[in-house]
């Protein structure tokens, strides 16, 4: 396919996403499956297109003054992978599989420079009903961690240390650009390529199918780190999804003591097993919700990790879709299911055991409000600084920019480099 038909097929599929309400993935599933002649190259054209239009919704439509897919398929090719107005009108005239020709009007905003007069939130690429609840978190610096949250997201890995070490899989996937990241010391980053760039499949690497390493953002990495899991404990990953922080609580616990997984939803759960056998993993009980119970673990947990539900405003630069499904509606079902989860996680922890709470959020409602209402209510329950935390687990690393009064910590991608995250540490004290 030249550009004129993955222009064309972007512009179906966003249009599926848009009037259908598909996730934007099954979208470009469904458009592959009918279009058997499209490569894997043109496929990942395609849905490059789609995502950082997702990514630069506001923007773009700003710019355009139109916000339909046409709009937005076109002013990516142009502004955001600038291609410029000479090589769009080329290939718009070259392919007859291209969309029609651009109009005046359309051609006037795509060489019009960045509009003076764009509103914060559309800078920022963040909906316009949540830029009070942005803002506050970030005050001046809102805008630049909008405009990262719009970036295209990094491969990252981490090592599986009950395996492998990082200076021997560093040399095994030299070939594919992998380097060090900057904050976790077992992990491993692909940088994300601009444009048409097509990112490696590292599911195929021999290192991934041995188990050496597994695909795991560093956020993510660092709030397993920061709970502190020792050989030995006794640890319960009471949100344990399909297992990413599961596995690096395991690996940190060198198969040794009783990792306990589980999770209220068997489906999120499903996936963890295949990945256990992978990893070599040997200390995991799976607490399968519809067979079992964790009655006999109250008040016997040195750790209870929480990765709790969220809105997930923190990973949009992956799924930038979910950026624009966001309601208030939701973001409150998420808020009672996060209190519902940590009043039932503490019951897990004994006297002296920490409660790990951890979103990939950036909203204060789910995040640092969640732990003053929690504290509030279980004076049995004391903060622990995750900054301070930080500081002697990663000496010598940059401490992140967005700490609180309690040393909570929220990371992003423009501070950090990382996808959102928070994380908060508390500790049963009676």
């Amino acid at each position: 396919m030249k550009d004129g038909g993955r222009l064309a097929a972007a512009i179906e599929v966003l249009d599926e996403v848009e009037r259908r309400h598909r996730p934007v993935q099954v979208a470009l599933k469904e458009w592959g499956s009918a279009h058997r002649f499209a490569g894997s190259g043109d496929r990942t054209v395609i849905g490059n297109l789609v995502f950082d239009a997702l990514r630069n919704r506001a923007s773009l439509s700003a710019q355009m003054q139109d916000e339909s897919p046409r709009a937005l398929a076109l002013a990516t090719y142009v502004l955001t992978w600038d291609k410029g107005l000479e090589a769009l009108t080329a290939v718009l005239s070259e392919d007859r599989h291209a969309p029609e020709q651009l109009t005046d009007a359309e051609a006037d905003r795509l060489a019009a420079p960045v509009p003076n007069d764009l509103q914060p939130w559309q800078a920022a690429d963040v909906p316009e009903w949540l830029w009070p609840k942005f803002s506050a978190v970030f005050g001046e610096y809102a805008v630049a961690e909008g405009r990262a949250l719009a970036q295209r997201a990094p491969v990252d890995m981490r090592v599986n240390t009950l395996k492998s070490d990082r200076e021997k899989l560093l040399k095994k996937l030299n070939h594919a650009g992998a380097q060090e990241t900057g904050l976790s010391p077992l992990g491993m980053r692909i940088e994300a390529k601009p444009g048409l760039g097509r990112m490696p499949h590292v599911q195929a690497e021999e290192g991934y199918r041995k188990g050496w390493f597994d695909l795991q953002d560093e956020a993510s990495q660092l709030a397993a780190l920061l709970a502190g899991a020792q050989p030995g404990q006794q640890v319960l990953d009471y949100c344990a999804g399909g297992g990413g922080k599961t596995l690096a609580l395991a690996a940190a616990m060198e198969n040794k003591g009783q990792l306990y997984a589980y999770d209220a939803d068997r489906l999120r759960l499903a996936p963890i097993h295949e990945r256990l056998q992978r990893a070599g993993v040997r200390n995991i009980q799976v607490r399968d919700p519809a067979s079992s119970t964790l009655d006999d673990l109250k008040s016997q947990m040195d750790l209870v990790f929480i990765d709790a539900p969220c809105t997930g405003t923190g990973v949009w630069r992956r799924r930038p879709d979910s950026k624009w499904k966001l309601t208030e509606n939701a973001l409150n079902d998420r808020m009672n299911d996060q209190v519902h989860v940590f009043d039932n996680a503490k019951e897990y922890v004994k006297v002296g055991g920490r409660l790990v709470y951890a979103t990939c959020s950036l909203l204060p409602e789910e995040n640092a409000d969640q732990i003053s209402r929690f504290l509030s209510e279980n004076p049995d329950f004391a903060s622990v600084s995750a900054l301070d935390v930080w500081t002697a687990m990663l000496p010598g690393k940059p401490v992140p920019a967005y700490a609180n009064e309690r040393g909570e910590l929220t990371l992003t991608p423009a501070s950090t480099k990382t996808d959102g995250f928070f994380i908060a540490i508390l500790e049963r004290t009676a």
